[in-house]
């Protein structure tokens, strides 16, 4: 079952703020986070602004207790007034307490309040301790404290702190990848699928027999027979019938890991639907084969702080001297996104020149011939049909990369690991690390709810449901 209430931080807020907190001279630190929050119905407070309060404007700064300058305050309820975001304060405690002492409930009785008389209608407490984890508490209007259920970070690495591990002393181990530690976490969270076709279904069967908890597939496809050669558990009967994908898979699922489980999504990833849907999940996976699909998982991923692992292949071909074809390739690619740091778009993945290209082979066939024969348009890689044993080879290697920033085991640190590309044709693999790309401001980062969805009209609320 995943955890009703999370806090979600990327990596780059969490590598800042540690920095901050934990300044090297013993005493307590402190910061603000301003939160946005995803569309109901679960709880996800999503850090947008990090502010960093001077080390020499708490007026109280000792080992176990610190005080929260008004001017900081006040610069946090400017920017979370126009939104009705939330308000995190936290501190360190450079002692290693994981849990909120006397001095934290007489603080937070004295600033919570205050909170509250200028703005939102849920605010929250946290700690930060030596080794990186977070713990958290939510306050309401009358003051009623309730634990967050899950801190997160996606950073390099995937970090999951849970409440109710918070009194574990090995709670700062992550469990061991390709064990039953690792299952039984993985039963904690949510993993959606864009696509459930080739790469899409072999990654999603994978997933749902790792034991993630809920699994979603958002896939407005339906059946064919010319699916049956690549499609995990399609039938001649949904080929018959023209049953959806995504029911299709759904309902394989329920035959082995029974029910509420799996969950069928029929939608267009490009509609509010789906995009609703998708900020709910812990993790992004996108299997998808056009360029708009990959975007709108682009902007999911930076919206609502979610990790996002998107796998592609290809068999390029080339003419021969007699005018026939032959493979020049065999390729796939494994690219892991966090939010925060370098997109799709910032990788090449699509730019808007590929975009257009695809929305004119799709929407006028004869235009797009001709910019192609001019120059203006790159042709796009033909895939062969018959292709199962490379989207395995593709599928395989996208599960084990989520494996590696949750569960880490590679011998190398992550960050070097944000694209892997490999060709079977040249029995060769290359990575690049994050550091080969570079970021452009992210507009959509940590949007959340704020309407319209994605900054895209198109998602806006429809007049009924905003009434």
């Amino acid at each position: 079952m995943m955890s009703p209430t999370t806090l979600t931080l990327s990596g780059v807020h969490h590598e800042r703020l540690g920095k901050h907190l934990f300044p090297g001279d013993g005493k307590e630190a402190a910061a603000i986070l301003v939160c946005t929050r995803t569309p109901g119905p679960r709880l996800r407070l999503l850090v947008k602004d990090l502010i960093l309060i001077p080390h020499g404007e708490c007026l109280t700064r000792r080992p176990d207790e610190i005080d929260w300058p008004g001017t900081y305050l006040e610069k946090a309820i400017d920017i979370a007034e126009p939104l009705a975001s939330a308000i995190v304060l936290i501190h360190s405690h450079p002692g290693g307490l994981f849990a909120f002492s006397a001095a934290d409930d007489a603080s937070d009785a004295v600033v919570m309040p205050c909170l509250f008389e200028a703005c939102g209608d849920i605010h929250a407490g946290a700690v930060m301790t030596p080794d990186g984890a977070i713990r958290a508490r939510l306050y309401d209007r009358s003051l009623t404290v309730t634990p967050v259920k899950l801190v997160s970070v996606v950073g390099h690495d995937l970090l999951y702190f849970w409440e109710d591990q918070a009194s574990d002393p090995r709670r700062a181990r992550r469990p061991m990848a390709f064990t039953s530690g690792m299952t039984s976490e993985l039963a904690r969270l949510c993993a959606t699928f864009i696509g459930v076709s080739g790469t899409g279904s072999i990654a999603a069967e994978q997933a749902a027999r790792l034991g993630f908890g809920r699994n979603q597939y958002i896939e407005f496809d339906k059946v064919e027979a010319k699916n049956l050669n690549r499609i995990l558990n399609a039938t001649l009967n949904d080929a018959k019938t023209g049953r959806l994908k995504a029911e299709m898979f759904a309902a394989a699922v329920v035959t082995y890991r029974g029910p509420d489980v799996a969950f069928p999504i029929p939608r267009e990833i490009g509609t509010r639907d789906a995009v609703l849907a998708a900020s709910q999940t812990d993790v992004l996976f996108c299997c998808v084969d056009t360029l708009e699909a990959r975007q709108f998982a682009d902007l999911i991923s930076s919206a609502f702080l979610i990790p996002l692992f998107d796998v592609g292949v290809t068999i390029p071909t080339r003419r021969t001297p007699d005018g026939g074809a032959a493979i020049a390739d065999v390729c796939g690619r494994i690219d892991y996104v966090q939010p925060g740091r370098s997109t799709l778009l910032d990788r090449g993945v699509y730019s808007p020149e590929t975009l257009r290209a695809e929305y004119l082979a799709k929407a006028d066939p004869d235009a797009h011939r001709a910019e192609l024969e001019a120059g203006y348009i790159k042709g796009l890689a033909e895939e062969a049909p018959s292709v199962i044993t490379l989207n395995m080879r593709a599928a395989a290697a996208c599960m084990n990369e989520f494996v590696a920033r949750a569960y880490p085991f590679r011998l190398d640190p992550n960050e070097n690991y944000a694209r892997t590309m490999f060709s079977l044709a040249a029995c060769d693999e290359d990575f690049f690390a994050e550091t080969a790309f570079t970021a452009a401001p992210n507009p959509a980062l940590a949007r959340g709810d704020q309407e319209p969805l994605l900054g895209l009209p198109i998602l806006g609320r429809r007049r009924k449901e905003a009434a």
